[in-house]
């Protein structure tokens, strides 16, 4: 399950399909896709990859003037992670979805905006949460500005993806809350950890559908909502899209363990630092009740202690990393993406439907 290499410079043109229109006061935008490049995915339709890269181009344009403010401090904390980068996996499933129907329609673009502003904003709150001192490869804003800047930096982008939603009526107001509502559900049960009856595992599992699920799926039934396409065509598009979203998480997990920080964006081990419940460590802690593995009770001794010490954290990933538990977590990842495409089947056979297919397989891709 691999894209295709992303594109050079040497590459040649291809006729794209129509891009969407810019509202009067845009200015047109160089075609930058930060996505293709991190997913290391090349759409199987050239036109319709080239329509992407240019969309997404679009809204990197369109995300720098959402997120400028007019107090100084204020500009640069919300700027501090557009800048940084990222993969903008989100936009890019919008624009995607929006070739299920008409993808000329400008409110397309504008949705991209607002599920980017609004994960942008999720990462200034987790950050502090998670005490992560590096995200996209620089210092994480809490780091640069303290806790109660970072705080209110996210707050103001959360109003920011209000106020662009806002622009798009009514359905996409009320669907951006639904989310919104989820994505701190899902926090503050990450946050309470399963309770004496639920299952870990299970529980890990919704909480990922609640805080990365539900704003890919909404990505998704937004570009297909915008495009002009049927309710029952929105319906499988979500469920892609929440069970890609969960594919997606679990994939970054895993890289977590096995990357130097430059793929990832976050320094290697900090949810094991801070104690944050990934699927390998669940596993891992199941299969020390089910057997008793003493190597194992170890590791897990090792990792429920203080991983302060850079070369302690260190050795721990080294080792959890190679741990069966955590090829069972990759085999997860790969599960939930194949359940993605399987929600495809309902669609027609299209140039976007096999972009779809192509988006599940990249995610989990990363983890090879």
């Amino acid at each position: 399950m691999t894209g295709a290499g992303t594109a050079s410079a040497d590459d040649p043109v291809v006729a794209a399909s129509p891009s969407p229109d810019l509202p009067p006061d845009v200015s047109p935008a160089p075609p930058v896709s930060p996505v293709t490049a991190a997913l290391d995915l090349r759409l199987p339709d050239p036109g319709l990859d080239e329509a992407v890269r240019v969309g997404l181009g679009h809204v990197e344009h369109r995300l720098l003037e959402a997120v400028t403010q007019a107090d100084r401090l204020a500009d640069d904390a919300s700027r501090h992670l557009v800048v940084a980068g990222g993969k903008r996996v989100r936009p890019m499933l919008t624009l995607i979805a929006g070739h299920l129907g008409d993808p000329g329609r400008p409110e397309i673009v504008e949705a991209g905006v607002a599920v980017e502003l609004t994960h942008l904003a999720t990462l200034y709150h987790d950050d502090v949460m998670d005490s992560a001192p590096v995200r996209r490869g620089a210092p994480s804003a809490h780091a640069v500005w303290g806790n109660t800047v970072a705080i209110l930096t996210g707050d103001l982008l959360f109003a920011r993806a209000s106020l662009v939603v806002a622009g798009l009526g009514v359905e996409a107001v009320r669907l951006q809350a639904a989310t919104f509502e989820r994505l701190c559900l899902g926090q503050l049960h990450e946050t309470v950890g399963a309770g004496p009856d639920d299952d870990p595992v299970e529980h890990y599992l919704q909480v990922l559908a609640d805080k990365t699920g539900s704003l890919i799926s909404t990505s998704a039934r937004f570009g297909a909502m915008f495009a002009g396409c049927a309710p029952e065509v929105l319906d499988v598009v979500a469920a892609y899209g929440e069970r890609v979203g969960v594919a997606f998480q679990l994939a970054d997990d895993l890289i977590d363990l096995a990357s130097d920080g430059a793929t990832s964006g976050k320094t290697p081990g900090t949810d094991l630092r801070e104690h944050v419940p990934t699927l390998p460590v669940l596993l891992l802690r199941r299969h020390v009740a089910r057997t008793g593995d003493e190597e194992s009770r170890e590791l897990l001794a090792v990792l429920d202690g203080d991983l302060a010490d850079d070369a302690v954290l260190a050795g721990a990933v080294a080792r959890l990393a190679v741990h069966p538990a955590t090829a069972q977590a990759r085999d997860e990842a790969v599960r939930w993406a194949r359940d993605a495409v399987a929600a495809l089947d309902p669609l027609p056979t299209s140039p976007a439907q096999d972009a779809l297919r192509a988006y599940a397989d990249a995610v989990v891709a990363r983890t090879a």
